[in-house]
Parts: structure tokens; sequence; C-alpha cells
């Protein structure tokens, strides 16, 4: 009885969470060598393929990838292709392109799609996803679902890509403003300076007479008389006190 309740709550779960792919694994080995857990939901997955750093539900993951990443209809390889809700996915759908094979066909990476073997949670590779929308721009698409080992026969809608590399946003730039010296103002022409006295000047001292010229007086300056020459006086050498020396002095010449 109790084994007949799980395979009914089981197969409820499959029914809620929709369509899935092919090839699937329990375990897969990343780039990065860390072995992912066997179950596993898609936004994880989708984000350690593609590089895309979002986090959140999936249905979250077309507005938050704007400005940050760019966005299209293109399919490209390493592209997340986001699925919008629709029906019993609630939550959406991420998935990873992991190769193109024409304007119509595309293969994908994902988790958590196809109930494989009685087990949700499963990773597929390389499945199976076509573009049905009318005018080929990836809105709607089936997607390989393993239970039936074709594509599903749901429609589901699509927002679109969004792509890996970060939006390259225009960046604002400065003019560099070059260094320039103000022009100086023009200034007036300085007036001449006057020596001649301001009419104030002249008004304040009106009063006053004017001085008199200051005249030479002509004539002859007399010189001063010359100083008569004074005779020079003989100083006589006194006689020496030695005898000797006098009768030198007085027989030698």
């Amino acid at each position: 009885m109790r084994a007949s309740l799980w395979i009914m709550a089981a197969s409820g779960l499959c029914a809620l969470s929709g369509p899935a792919l092919a090839d699937a694994s329990a375990a897969f080995e990343s780039a990065s060598g860390r072995e992912l857990p066997a179950y596993l939901q898609c936004v994880p997955y989708a984000r350690q393929l593609s590089g895309v750093q979002i986090y959140g539900d999936a249905h979250t993951w077309w507005d938050q990838a704007a400005g940050r990443y760019e966005r299209g209809d293109e399919p490209r390889v390493g592209a997340v292709m986001a699925f919008v809700p629709h029906g019993s996915m609630r939550l959406g759908h991420v998935a990873t392109v992991s190769r193109v094979i024409d304007s119509r066909t595309v293969l994908l990476d994902h988790a958590n799609w196809s109930p494989i073997n009685g087990r949700r949670g499963q990773i597929e590779r390389d499945v199976r996803a076509i573009d049905v929308s009318p005018g080929n721009d990836w809105s709607q698409v089936r997607v390989w679902y393993d239970p039936i080992q074709a594509l599903g026969t749901t429609v589901w809608p699509v927002h679109g890509f969004i792509y890996g590399e970060e939006a390259r946003l225009p960046e604002t730039r400065l003019a560099a403003a070059s260094p320039s010296r103000a022009a100086p103002a023009p200034q007036a022409p300085a007036r001449p300076v006057s020596t001649a006295p301001s009419r104030a000047f002249m008004s304040a001292f009106s009063g006053m007479a004017a001085p008199a010229p200051v005249t030479r007086r002509s004539g002859t300056v007399a010189s001063a008389p010359a100083r008569k020459a004074m005779p020079q006086r003989k100083v006589a050498v006194p006689a020496p006190r030695d005898p000797i020396a006098a009768a030198v002095a007085r027989y030698g010449n």
C-alpha cells in the first residue's frame, strides 16, 4: 500500500515539473573538477555551466540580467535560455545552450526537467530543443522529454537568451578640461599724471605773495692778501760738555 502511494506521489511530482531531456547522468563532474550532486535544480546547474552569476528562482533571471548581461533572441553556445512560467512550471526554468544545430534547433544542457528512472533533479546533456515560434525568434520552444524519448508536446514560452559575458555598458567619460588661464579683464588706459598743481591747491595758496626771484650780484671778488714769509731762525747748537768734543767741534772744521 505504501509503495503504491509513493509511486502515485512521484508521478504527481513529475507531472508538475514538466518535460525533460536525454543523456541524463546521475552525477556530473564540472570543469572545476567538483562533482555536482545527483539531485540538482536547474538554477545552480545553469549558473555553473554558463558563468552567469544570477541567483534566485529561474523566472527572475531574465529581469535580473537587464543591465548586467547581454540579452537577445539568438541562440549561442553558453547562453542561458530563460523560460517563462507556464502551466505547472510556476517557477520558470533555465537551460544552457551546448550546441547550435541550425536556426531552429539547438542542444541543451539542463537539470531537473525530465524524471529519469522515477527520479527528479537529474542532469540531461545535449538534448534537443526546437524553435516553433511563428517569427523564428525563439519565443516558443518544444524540448526533449525523456519519458517518451521524443520532443515533448507542450509549447513552452521563452523570454530569450542571456549571454554569459557581462554587458559592456557605455561608460560616461568626462572631457578632460585643458588647463587654460582665464583671459584678463580689459582695463581702462591709465591717465597720464599731470605735473601742474591742481586748482584746489592753487586756490588754497592764492592769498600768499609769490617769492621774489633770486638775482646774482655782479662784481669782482677781492682776493685775500698774501701772507709774508717769516724769516727762519737759526738755532744754536749747544756746546758739548765734553772738552774733547768741544775742541773737535771748535777746531775740527
